[in-house]
């Protein structure tokens, strides 16, 4: 009953959509599960016959089957891009999806470098070496600016206005943004562009990217990787630590020194503020020192 409609969705994934065979198939795989339960309580409906309360639930069956919330969310997400896809092809009159409500998923807080360690990291870095001195500013720009590692490595020199603060960014859908740099930042950006940069002999197509390997070419991602699990390791330190723990890093310390959330979201690019808020997870001795220090009833010295 329902494959005549599986076919039309899996080519408007496919042709309108522009999806990969693997996200078409991921989609199917969640209308094939629905499917499976209509089927198991032996409900015959066509998708314009399918109500809210069926969609529910399927959600409950699925939740009893051991489903994890996550897997719960990502099915409801695509029941919902069927029925958004039904809507425009005139398969049903109403969206019986409009209204369906995915489980709360645990958000995974992300590691975050204390000052200390980042501190500790830098100072490992052996500055007698070219790569060294191009190594401290990465660090440097990733902590001071909360890049993303692929806004770090295609970073240009036409983006760079060093002189008044600011770096301009090419984020997630090539948005553009402005973001303050730090004084330690632009210092060890400019040394390296002084006295390792101007000396590397340039590949055709990198002129203007900001940081290079030896060979004049700009930095992979996974150089990147490497460069600070070597660096981390020197340091000891245990944590799992990425390119982006340093973009974690900036965000969490700025918002527990006090900083709007709205400045730290557009600093980071965010599209959504909520993804902003989950640098929020400020510890109890924040906390604590926050309450001390401006409520009334508890700070002292006023």
């Amino acid at each position: 009953m329902w494959e005549p409609y599986k076919k039309s969705f899996q080519a408007y994934l496919k042709l309108e959509k522009s999806l990969s065979d693997h996200s078409t198939e991921a989609y199917l795989h969640d209308i094939d599960k629905l499917t499976e339960y209509l089927e198991s309580q032996s409900i015959s409906k066509t998708p314009a016959a399918v109500t809210l309360d069926d969609l529910q639930s399927f959600l409950v069956w699925i939740a009893e089957l051991g489903m994890q919330p996550t897997s719960q969310a990502r099915v409801i997400s695509g029941i919902r891009a069927f029925y958004k896809f039904c809507l425009l092809e005139n398969i049903v009159q109403q969206d019986p999806a409009l209204l369906l409500e995915a489980p709360r998923t645990k958000r995974a807080l992300p590691d975050v470098l204390s000052f200390e360690e980042i501190e500790k990291i830098l100072s490992c870095i052996d500055l007698s070496k070219p790569e060294g001195t191009r190594n401290k500013a990465i660090i440097e720009t990733l902590y001071g600016c909360g890049l993303r590692v692929s806004e770090l490595v295609n970073l240009r020199l036409s983006q760079l206005y060093l002189d008044v603060g600011y770096i301009r960014v090419i984020g997630k859908g090539n948005k553009e943004r402005l973001t303050p740099i730090g004084d330690a930042a632009s210092k060890y950006i400019n040394i390296y562009l002084r006295e390792i940069r101007s000396h590397i002999k340039v590949k055709p197509g990198n002129e203007d990217i900001v940081f290079l390997n030896k060979r004049g070419t700009l930095l992979s991602r996974v150089m990147i990787f490497l460069i600070i699990r070597e660096l981390a390791d020197r340091a000891q330190i245990k944590k799992t630590i990425s390119p982006h723990t340093f973009r974690h890093s900036f965000a969490t310390h700025l918002i527990e020194g006090g900083a709007n959330l709205r400045a730290v979201q557009e600093m980071l690019g965010h599209e959504s503020i909520t993804t902003t808020e989950i640098y929020t997870h400020l510890d109890r001795e924040f906390l604590r020192k926050t309450l001390d220090l401006y409520h009334p009833l508890y700070n002292t010295s006023r």
